[in-house]
């Protein structure tokens, strides 16, 4: 049963310290009507609707269907940060993408619209790559709540239209499916956020184990604590923002290996999703 209640994490003191620092489109991009010589794909898997109809959250796959996990990535990026990028902040992370290419592993990013605007082609790259999914992080990076690390807020009649929006960004970008998943900036929602999203169709996914990569400049620090996290259908939250996760890449060299050891396979969310709908 969903609770309806805020969902927070220290790893989303991300969002505070970043913040320091039309009309609405469909939510996720149109897929083509089938020919005569195609199928049609299967939409991703999403969950039914929570109870009353409000967007059902999504927190990791089954524990008794093998060893399983996802790792995912936020890539944050506010809506006013694009004077920092101007002036030579990076919010991407380019290396880390690239290991994860190297290592094979399939992976979740989360991105904000506004991130997706400051780097398209690495938001098209990224969304075009077979061994990743592009998932909805917001437009903007504002709360969908008040009290959210001091992150601004998104006034309610106007969290749909934030969604929205970055789909369109992703669309912008070069991006042809991007999910219908959403993670709330710095974690956080209420029985509001989520009845507002309703319409959107869209899954919210939060995590079971935080990887404590937010500034983090201790990679090894990082991989233990997701090493000592992880259980079978885990999802880990992480980020892909140079200037606000620098350890994250390095992090990864040592956590693939080491799961792989132990037994683990490396899946995207909507896998993860996939299984637990299946086996509700």
């Amino acid at each position: 049963m969903i609770t309806l209640v805020r969902r927070v994490s220290a790893a989303c003191a991300l969002g505070a310290a970043l913040t320091a620092c039309g009309a609405p489109d469909a939510p996720h991009a149109a897929r083509p009507a089938p020919t005569a010589t195609s199928v049609a794909p299967s939409r991703p898997p999403t969950l039914a609707p929570g109870p009353a109809g409000l967007t059902p959250v999504f927190k990791n796959g089954p524990r008794t269907l093998g060893k399983v996990v996802a790792l995912t990535f936020d890539a944050d990026m506010t809506a006013d940060q694009g004077a920092r990028a101007a002036a030579g902040e990076r919010f991407d992370n380019p290396e880390l993408i690239a290991e994860l290419r190297a290592l094979k592993v399939p992976a979740t990013v989360f991105m904000t619209g506004r991130w997706a605007d400051e780097y398209p082609v690495q938001a098209r790259s990224i969304g075009r790559d077979p061994l990743f999914e592009i998932a909805n992080h917001s437009y903007s990076h504002y709360a969908f709540t008040g009290n959210c690390y001091g992150l601004p807020t998104v006034s309610a009649d106007r969290m749909r239209a934030d969604v929205e929006r970055a789909y369109a960004a992703f669309r912008r970008a070069g991006v042809p499916d991007a999910m219908p998943y959403f993670r709330f900036p710095g974690g956080c929602y209420d029985h509001e956020a989520l009845k507002a999203l309703t319409p959107t169709g869209v899954t919210a996914v939060q995590w079971d184990v935080v990887s404590g990569d937010a500034f983090a400049t201790d990679a090894d620090a990082v991989a233990r604590q997701v090493l000592d996290g992880v259980r079978p259908g885990s999802v880990v939250v992480m980020h892909c923002t140079r200037s606000a996760a620098p350890a994250t890449e390095r992090a990864v060299r040592t956590i693939v290996p080491e799961l792989r050891k132990q037994g683990y396979r490396f899946v995207k969310v909507s896998e993860l999703i996939g299984d637990a709908r299946g086996r509700r």
